[in-house]
């Protein structure tokens, strides 16, 4: 290749060369960015393919888990090996590798419990209105905090549940009234089951296996 001196070009001749190089550079960088293109669709193919799979393959195992388990489960019930008839979960272990079953079920509230909150926060103004310490005091700030919603705008089950705790802190008729209406308006929409596996280790120890992606 013919080395080119620039300083013997003319003018034209400057911004002919200026011309080619910038095409030259144009070029390179529409061949770098197909190359970095067709990588990048590579990766995300290859990643989308196999996540697929695995997702697949564990709602399969999954589906597996949760018919065999029933069956199990019936199986400990029929030879009185459950502690409750209602009972959700089990564990059963040999001696290195243990299965536990956890099952709850999911509550709400339903329009009732909207009835009962406005009337239990009139209870609550009422009721410092008539107390020397108002809003300082205990019970009553107690009360109101467990009245929060959470993101959803739903009531939390457990904090209703300290709410009838607090019956005898109130000792009133109309209190326990309020507290009955949220135990009416509450109802069971089904169940979730959660597996958990653990496996005993050489040193006749008890560790958890986590099937989750990200804990592999």
């Amino acid at each position: 290749m013919t080395k080119v001196n620039v300083n013997d070009l003319t003018p034209a001749e400057k911004k002919e060369l200026l011309k080619q190089l910038s095409t030259s550079q144009n070029k390179e960088a529409l061949k770098n960015k197909r190359l970095f293109e067709k990588a990048k669709s590579k990766f995300i193919n290859d990643v989308k393919k196999r996540v697929k799979k695995y997702v697949f393959e564990t709602k399969q195992f999954k589906d597996w888990l949760r018919v065999v388990a029933e069956d199990f489960q019936a199986l400990l019930k029929a030879y009185g090996k459950l502690n409750r008839e209602e009972q959700l979960g089990f564990t059963v272990q040999d001696e290195d590798f243990k299965i536990i079953v956890k099952g709850n079920r999911i509550k709400r509230f339903d329009e009732r419990a909207d009835i009962a909150e406005k009337r239990l926060v009139d209870y609550l103004k009422k009721f410092i209105a008539a107390n020397s310490n108002g809003k300082k005091n205990p019970v009553y700030t107690l009360a109101m905090s467990l009245l929060q919603r959470n993101e959803s705008g739903d009531l939390d089950y457990k904090s209703i549940s300290k709410l009838y705790e607090l019956e005898s802190e109130f000792n009133d008729p109309e209190y326990t009234d309020i507290m009955n209406l949220f135990r009416e308006s509450n109802v069971v929409e089904g169940t979730v089951i959660n597996f958990y596996f653990e496996e005993k280790d050489s040193l006749n120890k008890w560790n958890k296996i986590e099937p989750s992606f990200n804990r592999l």
